[in-house]
């Protein structure tokens, strides 16, 4: 039997606007099982980082249902939205987020201090391994401006994995990196992935796209399939 870790019904996000109604999802039905690797795809205003912001708990939806590894998550107050986002979600996003006067090593651990109960020599331990895996080790006392923007992401990857998340969300993380530093993100996602991480990706690239298991397609808010998002893209 697979293991769930994302389960969505009938969800929908509305913004409001100067009294005007803007759907950015209408009804989206998805499911994530442990170990999938995922990547959402669409065109410009489709809903795809508004899901991902969604099922990443930085926003919450309109209506509809969200479970986390079976347990309803849609409409959480913000500070157990906080907690669970930190124990379960690692975030990996197009900009990098790393701080510029904080170490590649304390980046890493910076999501960690907000472990309650979480000893020093765990943060320690955890960091160590996850800039190995990502072949950063050797740069764990360098800054973010002494790095490339593929270095960068790769350090971005580690302060993900360190927190050892149910799953991984990335949102564009191709997005700010020439095509080789790019291809070489898109192999460690692979390799994560082959090593038993659970992966949604929101991409706007068809070759990045191309990489995941899975392929999800969002048009208007709405999840369609492969061959109706031709259709629709062509009328457009």
């Amino acid at each position: 039997m697979a293991e769930m870790i994302i389960e969505i019904e009938q969800l929908t996000k509305v913004f409001y606007t100067d009294e005007i109604e803007t759907h950015a999802l209408s009804g989206v039905h998805m499911q994530i099982e442990r170990g999938e690797y995922v990547a959402m795809s669409g065109p410009s205003g489709c809903g795809k980082s508004t899901l991902l912001s969604i099922i990443g708990l930085l926003d919450t939806p309109t209506g509809g249902r969200y479970q986390l590894n079976g347990k309803e998550v849609a409409n959480l107050d913000f500070a157990d939205r906080s907690r669970i986002r930190n124990q379960e979600i690692g975030f990996i996003f197009q900009s990098f987020n790393l701080i510029g006067d904080l170490s590649v090593a304390e980046n890493v651990e910076l999501p960690l201090t907000y472990r309650t109960g979480m000893p020093a020599a765990e943060r320690k331990k955890r960091v160590q391994e996850s800039l190995e895996r990502v072949n950063m080790a050797h740069r764990m006392r360098h800054y973010p401006a002494q790095l490339s923007g593929g270095q960068q992401q790769r350090v971005a990857v580690a302060r993900a994995l360190a927190g050892s998340p149910s799953i991984l969300l990335a949102d564009e993380p191709t997005g700010n990196l020439d095509s080789k530093n790019g291809e070489a993100v898109m192999k460690l996602l692979k390799e994560l992935h082959d090593e038993g991480a659970t992966i949604c990706m929101v991409t706007h690239d068809p070759r990045f796209a191309a990489h995941a298991e899975r392929q999800i397609h969002l048009f208007d808010g709405k999840v369609v399939a492969e061959g109706e998002l031709s259709q629709l893209m062509a009328e457009v």
